[in-house]
């Protein structure tokens, strides 16, 4: 019965404002209702007090506010959470929060496994079966916000929300942007657009598209400075070259003041992290608008990969910032729960897998 009422977590300010106009309603009834759900986290139309008893019968018939079922829940020695939520068809996707002294990060899905197959990662290996909706999406920061609760001074735990978990989030255009949307909006759970950080493999034409619609934070999984090692690692890159890529990022960090790219590059052990590759690296994105953010590798089950010990990333480091490239080396959290970067992989049927090489299939031609 719930399949045939509509999850009011799906919609953006503007879809709940066109929901209630088909009710023959007023406009202000979208902030109304936002504000019950997304200021003081109610999923119950019978105690939302300011909209008339008609139509919160009217809304529980027609419409309901479903979060994702949380199928198990780990916490790390440092204070890292994961949750694994059901999906349907006995999948499942995994959502993290990240606690630090100054903000909390959580870390959402935005597709049930990942077409981009990039080599050195988790999730890619599962496999791709299909594009959460906007509902799933949110739903997952409504139901964190639920399960960690408030600060005693009433604000949210989390503060910093990152499209960084399972799939490729420009890959699902059209559910992730109502998602950022209601992530940001005032009456939403009133993120700010720095603070809400969208992770992509190189979708080249939805940078552009996200630069016009909704000019959020950008990291973008570079991993390789030359496009023969990249083409190995990130598969679409062979499609979306470096150059093109980087011209995309240079445009996106013209539409936004004072704003920079952050480049993730994870250390694989004498794959990408010699001295000639942080060269070539810096060369690339000195006096650029850049960050560059070392990774150290995660492994997982059937990996040939090994993490670059610390002493070479940090020379790594050194080298960049010499070079004048903002550089930083990400703390590892969440590792004794396989929460960290790069090892969600949940539970996935795959349905069909993008096929990389002689074959292309055009992955920006197919992204909704």
């Amino acid at each position: 019965m719930s399949d045939a009422r509509v999850n009011l977590f799906g919609l953006s300010r503007e879809g709940l404002e066109g929901f209630f106009a088909g009710l023959g309603e007023k406009p202000f009834r979208a902030r109304q209702l936002m504000t019950w759900m997304y200021r003081f986290g109610n999923a119950d139309f019978a105690t939302m007090t300011d909209i008339s008893k008609a139509l919160r019968t009217r809304l529980a018939e027609i419409a309901e506010i479903r979060t994702p079922e949380i199928r198990s829940l780990h916490d790390a020695g440092d204070g890292t959470r994961k949750w694994m939520l059901s999906m349907d068809g006995g999948q499942a996707i995994e959502t993290v929060f990240i606690p630090e002294p100054a903000r909390g990060t959580l870390c959402i899905s935005s597709q049930v496994g990942c077409a981009m197959d990039c080599s050195f990662c988790a999730t890619g290996k599962q496999g791709f079966n299909r594009n959460l909706s906007a509902a799933d999406i949110v739903g997952q920061v409504w139901l964190a916000n639920r399960e960690l609760g408030y600060r005693q001074d009433g604000d949210r735990i989390i503060t910093n929300v990152v499209f960084m978990g399972m799939g490729e989030p420009l890959a699902n255009y059209r559910q992730v942007l109502p998602a950022i949307r209601v992530l940001i909006d005032d009456f939403g759970f009133n993120i700010s657009r720095r603070r809400v950080t969208v992770s992509t493999s190189g979708l080249v034409p939805q940078i552009d598209r996200l630069a016009e619609d909704c000019n959020v934070a950008l990291a973008v999984s570079l991993h390789a400075a030359d496009d023969a090692l990249r083409d190995a690692l990130v598969p679409i890159n062979r499609r979306h070259p470096i150059e093109e890529l980087l011209e995309a990022c240079w445009r996106y960090a013209e539409r936004g003041a004072g704003r920079h790219i952050t480049f993730e590059y994870v250390m694989l052990d004498g794959v990408n992290d010699g001295e000639a590759d942080m060269r070539r690296l810096a060369k690339l994105l000195a006096n650029r608008p850049a960050k560059v953010n070392l990774i150290p590798f995660n492994p997982f089950p059937g990996t040939d990969y090994r993490r670059s010990p610390l002493p070479v990333i940090e020379r790594c480091r050194d080298q960049l910032l010499r070079k004048g490239v903002r550089t930083t080396i990400r703390r590892t959290r969440g590792d004794d729960i396989d929460a960290a970067c790069g090892q969600l992989a949940g539970q996935v049927n795959d349905r069909m897998r993008y096929r990389l090489g002689n074959k292309l299939v055009s992955i920006s031609a197919r992204a909704s």
